[in-house]
């Protein structure tokens, strides 16, 4: 409830921060509806309805949910949502950010998938009189199936609002110095312990971004040439060149063209080259998940050592990290001026 004592009305604006989503435990059951929300966004799937639900329903969730499932399984770390390593890092975003900003705004968290609900959220900061609210999409690059589809679940909810909150939202941050940053001093953080690769021997940094249907690139998506901006920056800031840092694209889904090349494709063809070790990193990802803890980690491991590789390192950079909680907090002094002193 507000705080009679500053009126109707909170005076403090809140940051909503807003991941993906996760199924509330690693099975069939609980994957499946994750599923068909995800699947049915006109933003991520952007074929006709009449054409894709008979697939979606007569086929992937018959089939996907339990393949899913065992995946989500090998990264869980307890019953319920809470073994989700996306929720756990996600709510401990939160706590570290509130901090950090020491008061001025009250941080909470959604998911655009699953719960916490984006409509949810909102209306219990309505209930709480809570009437600014900076809406942070916690990817880095934008993509309207990302970022995109966030503001567009903002909006549905504010269509059917009365008393309409005052909304602001960052698109996305790319070029960001902190974030640039965070994700260079992590590498750094890892040589130190793990030693430099050799590059003059082929050793690679791989910087493995979610990739987006060729179509949608084509048709004017931002996202390719986002993601070559971070690595840009990156390669930079580390003094690499373009053949020791390389932009790889993972997490592809159905026959359709997807920008590339994939991290898996990559990943055996270096095996196979006589690359003796890689660096992986996935500077889109702000929370361990199963792109990055499975697909990454074991799938992407198993098939570049596999195919000849000797060393393959994830190095991860965000969860509850100082850069990654510093990079949030740029995003929200930016976003929260003119609100708070």
């Amino acid at each position: 409830m507000p705080d009679e004592s500053q009126g109707p009305y909170s005076q403090r604006p809140a940051v909503l921060l807003i991941n993906l989503g996760t199924p509330e435990a690693p099975t069939a059951a609980a994957v499946r509806p994750f599923l068909r929300q995800f699947l049915s966004d006109r933003r991520v799937i952007e074929m006709s309805p009449a054409l894709w639900r008979p697939i979606l329903e007569g086929i992937i969730l018959r089939v996907r949910p339990r393949a899913s499932a065992k995946k989500y399984a090998s990264i869980w770390s307890s019953k319920g949502a809470s073994g989700s390593p996306l929720m756990h890092w996600t709510e401990a975003q939160r706590d570290r950010l509130e901090e950090a900003l020491g008061g001025v705004a009250e941080v909470r968290i959604a998911m655009r998938y699953g719960d916490p609900a984006i409509g949810d959220v909102l209306t219990d900061l309505h209930s709480d009189g809570i009437r600014r609210v900076l809406v942070v999409p916690v990817y880095p690059q934008y993509a309207a199936s990302s970022a995109g589809t966030v503001v567009d679940e903002v909006a549905r909810w504010t269509l059917k609002a009365r008393d309409q909150l005052e909304i602001r939202t960052i698109r996305s941050f790319p070029d960001s110095p902190t974030y640039i940053e965070a994700l260079a001093r992590s590498i750094e953080a890892h040589w130190e312990e793990a030693g430099r690769p050799d590059f003059a021997a082929g050793d690679k940094v791989v910087a493995s971004f979610h990739s987006i249907p060729q179509a949608m690139s084509d048709a004017g998506d931002p996202y390719r040439s986002e993601t070559e901006v971070t690595a840009q920056l990156l390669r930079e800031r580390l003094g690499l060149s373009e053949d020791e840092l390389i932009v790889r694209y993972q997490s592809v889904f159905g026959p359709a063209k997807w920008i590339g090349p994939a991290t898996i494709d990559t990943m055996g063809q270096l095996g196979r080259s006589g690359t003796g070790r890689v660096d992986v990193i996935c500077p889109g990802f702000m929370a361990d998940c199963l792109e990055t803890l499975e697909e990454i980690n074991i799938l992407n491991r198993t098939t570049f050592l596999e195919a000849g590789g000797r060393e393959f390192h994830y190095v991860q950079w965000a969860n509850a990290s100082d850069g990654c909680v510093e990079t949030l907090h740029e995003q929200a002094v930016r976003g929260l001026e003119g609100w708070v002193a």
